[in-house]
């Protein structure tokens, strides 16, 4: 069973989002918000995305407002901030809770990986990221303080990439 199986959410556009066209692909999944101090790092997500999309990975961006309100907009109003303010191409999700007992059955399948810390369970802030390798398996979790161009992330997208 893949992060992917029987996960259902919706495109930030409205309709399915149909996570199954991933299988094959690395994806990096992070949970986003357009009014935190870490908001600058849609760039390098989009640097990240622009370098590797052709060599079969891509970002997914999941919109979440549980963490001090910071993703407070409409589904019109993230797609317009992201895309005027960071040029954001990748794909994005409709907005989902991350933690409690509301939390995303996508993030169900992503807590219990443990990033370098050894830190599972709930999401701590807004752009705390997770690899999933082309076979749909979690295969690192990354700190939202993590730079999406950091060396370690980024060795780990390389490490991943389809063959």
């Amino acid at each position: 069973m893949t992060v992917y199986d029987a996960v259902e959410i919706e495109s930030l556009q409205g309709g399915p989002a149909n996570l199954d066209q991933y299988l094959g692909k690395a994806v990096l999944i992070v949970n986003v918000a357009s009014k935190c101090g870490l908001t600058p790092q849609y760039s390098t997500l989009e640097k990240l995305q622009q370098q590797y999309a052709d060599r079969g990975f891509t970002v997914l961006g999941v919109p979440c407002n549980q963490f001090m309100g910071q993703e407070p907009g409409t589904a019109d109003e993230i797609a317009e901030f992201c895309s005027a303010t960071y040029g954001v191409t990748f794909p994005m999700t409709e907005k989902v809770d991350v933690n409690g007992e509301g939390r995303h059955p996508l993030y169900t399948r992503l807590v219990d990986t443990a990033d370098s810390e050894g830190h599972t369970g709930d999401i701590r802030w807004n752009f705390e990221k997770f690899l999933v390798d082309p076979s749909g398996n979690v295969v690192a979790r990354f700190s939202p303080q993590t730079e999406p161009d950091s060396a370690e992330l980024v060795a780990a997208v390389e490490e991943h990439l389809p063959a």
